[in-house]
């Protein structure tokens, strides 16, 4: 019997007639050689770029000779390709293979879990938007085991000036369907407009949406609900746009809100996952 090791971390057998402990399941048959093919396949995605024989080879802890055989058969699978200095990247398969994946995807289904994950982790409120019609909108809230008095509800639609979440979707937007937004300010939940008594100057408003393209997360402390802190980050899709928003709330003084602490760590870290799963190589880092 010969054990490899899966993307998970668990032992997966690669069977020779073997037999499991657990008699209520019985073993799958796999193919040796091919699980030895999908290790330089996560080498290559893991890298993130094309990669020449050598390095892909070290990469997935493999002597060139033993994986050139299985880069060429790659080849002519489809499943690579070779770009114009020799190195290899993914395939016309693969990318079909890739498309149809992420067009099966709900990212709200897909971000359930780490909701639930984020919640229980930090003991904070943890929140998902997507943009609707009207604005950001409140699709998910997993509320705090402490009681907590937080205004949103399933269905909230935030301000693009004044929440945290709705800058996050104000940072990544075109300027056109920016502008657009903001002239139906007022209608949101703390929407005082970009000249409301809240609201930055317009100046200072874009410098603000500049930090959190560069930071790829913003904070609203006490404002505009008092007494409650939020921490909001992008989640970004294969074709570069922010397609949901992720947040943590607590008790103003709960909790840290600092770029490097634990909580904005842990929001970080679920909204790169999410990125990567939808294909935005890149823009979740």
């Amino acid at each position: 019997m010969s054990a490899t090791r899966t993307r998970s971390g668990e032992s997966a057998v690669g069977v020779q007639g073997s037999h499991s402990a657990d008699t209520t399941a019985k073993p799958q048959r796999g193919i040796q050689a091919l699980e030895s093919t999908g290790v330089l396949l996560e080498a290559l995605v893991a890298a993130g770029r094309p990669l020449p024989l050598n390095a892909l080879a070290r990469e997935a802890g493999m002597a060139p000779a033993k994986a050139h055989p299985h880069l060429v058969s790659l080849q002519r699978a489809g499943l690579l390709s070779r770009d114009a200095n020799g190195n290899f990247e993914a395939g016309g398969l693969s990318l079909e293979l890739g498309l149809m994946a992420l067009q099966r995807l709900s990212p709200t289904g897909e971000a359930e879990p780490e909701i639930l994950s984020l919640a229980r982790a930090t003991g904070l409120s943890a929140a998902m938007a997507v943009l609707g019609p009207v604005g950001p909108t409140v699709v998910r809230l997993e509320e705090a085991m402490r009681p907590q008095h937080v205004s949103l509800r399933i269905g909230t639609v935030l301000s693009l000036v004044n929440t945290a979440i709705g800058r996050t979707f104000a940072a990544f937007l075109p300027e056109a369907v920016l502008d657009g937004l903001l002239a139906q300010e007022p209608v949101r939940m703390a929407g005082l407009g970009v000249e409301g008594r809240v609201a930055k100057p317009a100046s200072d408003y874009a410098t603000r949406l500049a930090t959190i393209r560069e930071r790829r997360l913003d904070t609203a402390l006490s404002n505009p609900v008092p007494g409650i802190d939020t921490i909001s980050v992008p989640v970004f899709d294969h074709t570069g746009e922010v397609t949901l928003v992720l947040a943590l709330m607590g008790s103003t003084g709960s909790f840290d809100t600092s770029f490097d602490a634990g909580p904005s760590q842990a929001l970080r870290a679920a909204a790169h996952r999410l990125s990567w799963r939808f294909g935005a190589v890149g823009r979740g880092d």
